[in-house]
């Protein structure tokens, strides 16, 4: 008998896979998954182009950050550059009351801007050019706030609501409804099929998206990165990608079969997730982004632009264990797909108005 009903499972894993991946309707999903890319992509050609050119005004006119620590304000602009020597760049500026240079240099790896206001330095500013360290935390942060938060959850929206309630609304779902094939059967082949989709498109844009990251960087320090944690890190992301599709896979795929309208519970799921980082400790484990912030392997640190205010409302959870965190979201989605099964036991195709 369990022979039969996964023969029955893959037939319609088969023939939800086309209309699932090229669907018109969920077009805008590959948009969605893949704009991360693009902006990694952009980033990695402009850090190349940054550090082709601070390697060439390096061969040219070598800085050693000794010198340009030496500097300090209350010098003039002709005793910078005796020690210094010619900047990369000049800019000036005259008023009627004064006159501001601004003179920039390098050492390879950091910026330094020096304001003089007439010929007095007055400030100096520094500016790490971008580094694998630094990229690393941005890309924790897009990839928890933006990814995982937004992109995949969408994302899925779009995918696992359209397996029951798009049928419906088209009156295309007695074809499966007529068949000799268990409900159950049915649910279970329809959530395999979005799990592949999704699971398949935002591994591998999370995939891409961490090879952009490393791409600017020499080989020593890829591979020194990737020798001590960074495969690590992409097996993390990639299965808290995966983990993604599967606990709000079946969140969307039980609003489709209970709600009329699901938008409503998304917007209100939307809403709960995205609260999470506001809500006491115990209330923060009532979701699904808790638990896959727990597998993250580096946690993203607020934005640093963030009303102070709002910074005071950020509440702290101990991690859930890794174990316990996959353990809890297969077991969540067990339990709605189990009750997504019920309902689909009664399910009926309106043919009036839905």
């Amino acid at each position: 008998m369990m022979s039969q009903y996964w023969a029955q499972i893959r037939a319609v894993i088969r023939l939800e896979m086309k209309k699932t991946f090229l669907a018109k309707r969920g077009l805008w999903v590959y948009l969605l998954a893949f704009a991360p890319a693009l902006m990694f992509g952009a980033h990695a050609f402009d850090v190349m182009r940054t550090r082709q050119y601070q390697h060439e005004v390096i061969a040219g006119h070598p800085v050693s950050r000794n010198l340009l620590d030496s500097i300090k304000p209350g010098m003039t602009m002709d005793e910078v550059q005796v020690k210094l020597g010619d900047p990369t760049s000049r800019r000036t500026v005259t008023t009627r009351r004064r006159t501001r240079t601004w003179l920039r240099y390098t050492d390879g790896e950091s910026q330094y801007d020096f304001t003089f206001n007439d010929d007095e330095l007055e400030r100096i500013s520094v500016h790490e050019i971008a580094s694998l360290q630094e990229d690393k935390l941005i890309f924790a942060t897009v990839f928890q706030f933006f990814f995982v938060r937004l992109a995949i959850f969408f994302g899925c929206v779009g995918i696992f609501m359209n397996l029951f309630r798009g049928e419906l609304i088209d009156k295309s779902l007695h074809f499966y409804l007529l068949a000799p094939i268990r409900r159950e059967v049915l649910l279970a082949g329809k959530y395999l099929a979005g799990l592949i989709a999704t699971v398949v498109i935002f591994t591998t844009s999370t995939a891409l998206q961490f090879w952009l990251l490393v791409l600017p960087y020499d080989s020593a320090s890829v591979s020194q990165y990737m020798q001590n944690g960074g495969w690590q890190h992409l097996a993390a992301y990639l299965g808290v990608t995966a983990l993604a599709c599967l606990g709000y896979g079946s969140v969307f795929l039980a609003a489709g079969l209970f709600f009329r309208n699901p938008l409503i519970p998304a917007g209100i799921v939307l809403v709960w997730e995205s609260a999470n980082l506001f809500l006491p400790a115990a209330l923060k484990k009532i979701s699904v982004i808790f638990y896959l912030q727990s597998l993250c392997p580096i946690v993203a640190p607020p934005d640093r632009d963030m009303n102070p205010l709002l910074a005071l409302l950020i509440s702290s959870a101990e991690p859930t264990p890794a174990a316990l965190a996959v353990a809890g979201l297969f077991a969540v989605t067990a339990v709605i797909l189990f009750f997504g099964a019920r309902k689909a036991r009664t399910l009926e195709i309106n043919y009036g108005t839905d």
